[in-house]
């Protein structure tokens, strides 16, 4: 006597390679293992697909998910540079892409070493991070405010730090692919927090 695969039932197998009671369950059985190929397959194909991204669109895939994971950090914080609230800033127009960018202190452009460094990231409001905010045809500029106002968040020393010299950084495939997966993972679980409180 067998058990059948499908059913679990017992059986006395007419020879021994069946491990089905029925075709019916002969139908089953041949239907599973189709959808477990193919899920094999499709796996196997998002794997190389993966494996060859280029370096540019792997950084950008990392970039996003970590500027969400700071839009998220930062959630009941204003803008780092006109120092707006939430509430004051959504209760204007959403401009293309939302209300609030992940703004780098040192951009990406000058200090890409710093790009994924969190103390150089903060919540800004789009007009700001685009330079047209509130305070960019003043004589304080958007820059020198998020300067001011991150020395009130995060203290002199680590600013300080933030404009000294750095070594170059180049970021290797699996880094940039490990950066994506641990602030998705970091974001998704501020999302439920916030989600909670928001209830």
């Amino acid at each position: 006597m067998k058990k059948c695969k499908v059913c679990r039932k017992k059986f006395e197998a007419w020879n021994s390679l069946q491990v089905v009671c029925s075709p019916g369950c002969a139908l089953k059985l041949a239907k599973k293992q189709t959808l477990e190929k193919e899920k094999a397959e499709r796996k196997r194909l998002s794997e190389k697909r993966n494996t060859l991204k280029p370096i540019s669109k792997l950084k950008s895939e990392a970039q996003s998910a970590f500027n969400r994971f700071i839009r998220l950090r930062d959630f009941d914080a204003g803008c780092i540079s006109c120092g707006r609230s939430r509430e004051e800033v959504e209760s204007g127009p959403s401009l293309q892409g939302g209300y609030w960018d992940a703004g780098h202190y040192k951009s990406r452009g000058a200090r890409p070493m710093l790009r994924f460094v969190e103390s150089n990231v903060h919540k800004q409001c789009k007009k700001c991070n685009g330079g047209s905010g509130k305070f960019s045809a003043k004589e304080a500029t958007v820059t020198g405010r998020y300067r001011d106002n991150l020395v009130e968040k995060i203290g002199l020393e680590q600013v300080e730090w933030l404009e000294g010299p750095h070594e170059e950084k180049k970021y290797k495939p699996d880094e940039l692919r490990e950066i994506k997966r641990k602030y998705n993972a970091k974001a998704n679980k501020l999302q439920k927090i916030i989600e909670k409180t928001l209830q």
